[in-house]
Order: C-alpha cells, then sequence, then structure tokens
C-alpha cells in the first residue's frame, strides 16, 4: 500500500486522517449533546474539558489534513458518474471541511467570550468576556454541528447509494 494518493487510489496517510477524523467526531457529536443536558458540576467542566480537547483536536487534524491535500492528488471519482454526482461530492466534502473549523471557532470564541481561558496547546488564549457574543457564537457552534450530522449523514447516504444502486463498492477506496 502506498503511504501517499495517487490518481487512482488514495494512500495510507489519507485513509488514517480520513478514519481518524470519522473516529473523533463519532465521540465528539454525542459528547456535546451529553454536554448540554448537565448543570453546573464537576462532572459537566470534566466533560466540558475532554470536548474542548477533542474539538481542538479535529481542528488540527483537519488543518494538517487540508495542508497535505494541497500537495497529494485526489483520487478521481470514476467516469461512469454523472457531472451532478461530481459536484454534489465536492461540495459535501467542502462544506465538511468547513463546517468542522466552523464548529471548531465558534466553540472557541463561545468559550473565550464567556470570560474563559482556552488552552489551544501551543498557547493559553483569553478575551474580554462578552455574553452577548459567547451566546452569539454558541448558536453558530449548535447550528454548525446540525449542518455537520446533515453532510455526514449525505456522505454516509452517499456511500451506501452507490453500493446499492450503482453496484459501486466506493468505501474500498478508503478501507
Amino acid at each position: 500500500m502506498r503511504l501517499t494518493n495517487n490518481l487512482s487510489e488514495y494512500g495510507l496517510i489519507s485513509k488514517i486522517f480520513h478514519w481518524l477524523s470519522a473516529a473523533v467526531l463519532l465521540m465528539q457529536i454525542p459528547l456535546g449533546f451529553y454536554l448540554v443536558d448537565l448543570d453546573f458540576s464537576e462532572k459537566r467542566l470534566t466533560v466540558e474539558s475532554i470536548h474542548v480537547t477533542l474539538g481542538l483536536s479535529i481542528f488540527y487534524l483537519t488543518i494538517i489534513r487540508l495542508i497535505y491535500k494541497l500537495f497529494n492528488p485526489t483520487p478521481a471519482l470514476q467516469n461512469n458518474i454523472f457531472a451532478g454526482q461530481r459536484i454534489i461530492a465536492k461540495l459535501n466534502h467542502i462544506f465538511l471541511y468547513l463546517s468542522i473549523l466552523l464548529i471548531t471557532i465558534s466553540g472557541a470564541l463561545k468559550k473565550l467570550f464567556n470570560g474563559e481561558m482556552l488552552d489551544l496547546f501551543i498557547f493559553v488564549l483569553e478575551i474580554k468576556d462578552n455574553f452577548d457574543l459567547a451566546e452569539l457564537f454558541y448558536e453558530i457552534h449548535i447550528m454548525g454541528n446540525y449542518i455537520l450530522i446533515a453532510l455526514i449523514s449525505l456522505h454516509v447516504v452517499a456511500v451506501i447509494m452507490h453500493k446499492v444502486l450503482f453496484k459501486e463498492n466506493l468505501l474500498k477506496r478508503i478501507l
């Protein structure tokens, strides 16, 4: 197996990025929904700390993944799919990346405008509180998560549809 991509298949590095992202998001999304219902307590602070750490991890992973994509070709889609499928696939991937970045940035700004410190692993950040802005960024954070869930669902449904309707095993490309 190749480490890097070529025009016909994904390399090991891309596959690791893909499945690591999927695994972290699979933990992060339910954790965020669980966090919303917790009352302020030591348990909430612990869960929130884990949520922030996972969020920053997926943010940094996404940045590294995007930089990696700049230097590696994305394998071409098969010629038998129509142009609309190509456009939808490309847009879905773009919006997946954008929503992950939006969710992390809005979550970080919500925390900062609540007057909390944010450890970015590289340095600690703290800004003057502004609860109105904190609430706005919280709303963006929540809406971004619903959008991300919809995009992930579309991504998974597309793979299933290709398998069932078109008899194409797209999943083998990324396994």
